[in-house]
């Protein structure tokens, strides 16, 4: 077995060398801990642009301040030259995990990343995977490539997942200070694991397996996803029986126990809910199991920009106007209020549905100036600038996201008609009929 004493003193006196790569979401915030932590970091991404700006210390999140980024410096290399892995002793894997146009798992950025790792792999090397997958990725999809390079797992290098569990922007919360999941592959595995994150966040939570750290951050966001598409659910029969389902979720949360408040939208955003569950579906179809009520949920929540859509269109009919030749302005671009994330947000579901419509659509995000390219969409878009007089100019305001810029009174009173489908306007009444709950 690999000296796993000696990588354990090495990570308590700091003397390790962690690399990162993934420069995104998840990445960024590891590194900011690592190198306050007083390791020396190497972070990696194929996006020279990425690089470059971190080298000159410049963060390209709204979230991550750039005194940050420039406090990491000392400590922190930015590369895109990964043969720089060869220096390593730590490697972190932040990559994306999207899916295919059939909503299957697209494991092409892990597996990718695995085979540059084995070609610099090195013995009493520790090897974690972060990026949310199906139980299973880490032993059975990882394991052999980097073994296939004669070094086994537990043996010559450790090898471990962590589910990433960050929340961009979260003021209550950040990566030191959210209880971290570290399974590994052997008891050995864990160890080294363990022992790095412990020298970075408050609180580690060891369990038994990578399928079960794997297993975990699934449950963690199906469980959002299922209770999501309820209110959801409940929010559409509400609404044909008048009764306004924000109202009601108010009421109940303040009961004591035994309820969770969760909220409806119009679809889900982010790089983990709207992709998790479709992880797990596919995967247990290798077991011959229906996941019954994790697809009934997806079901529900895929479904909810055409909800939106249609409420509009009923909307704008009762004023005498059709969808094609209707001004829409969207408000809010991201999937997330006060964030310039627009990862699987709804928004850009909603954009391509009413330009399919023959809608004449324009957006504002006070966070996105310009509309980025995605990999499945690419509009070319530039926010405009929200003034009462843009406001009256559109037959339609489409409330997407709740951003804490928006004024509820100065969008309801500028606007001929608003749609808004996250409870920003609450007393909608006030407003003569033009604010529609979707």
């Amino acid at each position: 077995m690999a000296n796993l004493t000696g990588l354990l003193e090495k990570i308590k006196n700091k003397s390790v060398v962690v690399g990162v790569i993934g420069l995104g979401y998840v990445g960024i915030p590891l590194v900011v801990e690592f190198c306050r932590a007083g390791f020396h970091c190497i972070g990696f991404d194929i996006d020279e642009k990425k690089v470059n700006l971190l080298t000159q210390g410049k963060s390209y999140f709204k979230h991550i301040g750039e005194d940050k980024i420039k406090a990491c410096l000392p400590f922190f290399t930015p590369t895109a030259d990964f043969s720089r892995l060869s220096g390593v002793d730590c490697i972190v894997i932040c990559v994306p995990t999207p899916l295919g146009r059939h909503h299957e798992p697209d494991l092409s950025y892990v597996l990718d990343t695995t085979r540059t790792i084995a070609r610099y792999l090195g013995k009493g090397k520790l090897v974690v995977l972060e990026s949310t997958t199906y139980p299973g990725t880490t032993d059975e999809e990882m394991r052999p490539i980097l073994e296939a390079t004669g070094l086994k797992a537990g043996e010559d290098f450790y090898l471990a997942f962590s589910p990433e569990r960050e929340d961009p922007n979260n003021k209550e919360f950040s990566t030191s200070t959210i209880p971290k999941v570290v399974g590994g592959y052997t008891p050995g595995c864990l160890a080294a694991a363990q022992a790095l994150y412990n020298s970075v966040v408050n609180r580690t939570i060891p369990v038994s397996s990578t399928k079960v750290a794997e297993a975990t951050k699934l449950l963690e966001n199906i469980y959002r996803s299922v209770n999501i598409a309820l209110v959801n659910e409940l929010k559409m029969l509400f609404d044909k029986m008048g009764i306004d389902v924000w109202e009601v979720i108010e009421a109940a949360k303040t009961k004591p126990f035994g309820y969770q408040p969760f909220y409806p939208g119009p679809g889900l955003g982010g790089h983990c809910i709207p992709i998790d569950p479709f992880y797990l579906e596919w995967k247990a179809r290798e077991y011959e199991v229906s996941t019954r009520f994790i697809n009934l949920a997806g079901e529900i929540n895929t479904s909810m920009p055409q909800y939106v859509i249609q409420k509009t269109i009923d909307a704008l009919g009762e004023r005498g106007k059709s969808i094609n030749g209707s001004k829409v302005l969207i408000l809010g671009l991201s999937y997330k209020k006060d964030l310039d994330d627009t990862r699987e947000s709804p928004s850009l579901k909603l954009l391509d549905i009413l330009q399919k419509k023959g809608a004449i659509v324009d957006y504002n995000d006070p966070y996105i100036p310009e509309m980025p390219k995605t990999r499945r969409y690419s509009f070319k878009k530039s926010s405009i600038t929200l003034t009462a007089e843009t406001l009256g100019q559109y037959d339609c305001v489409l409330i997407s996201t709740d951003h804490s810029a928006y004024d509820p009174d100065f969008i309801a009173t500028n606007s001929q008609l608003v749609v808004d489908t996250r409870n920003l306007i609450k007393d909608s009444k006030k407003y003569s009929g033009k604010v529609v709950k979707a």
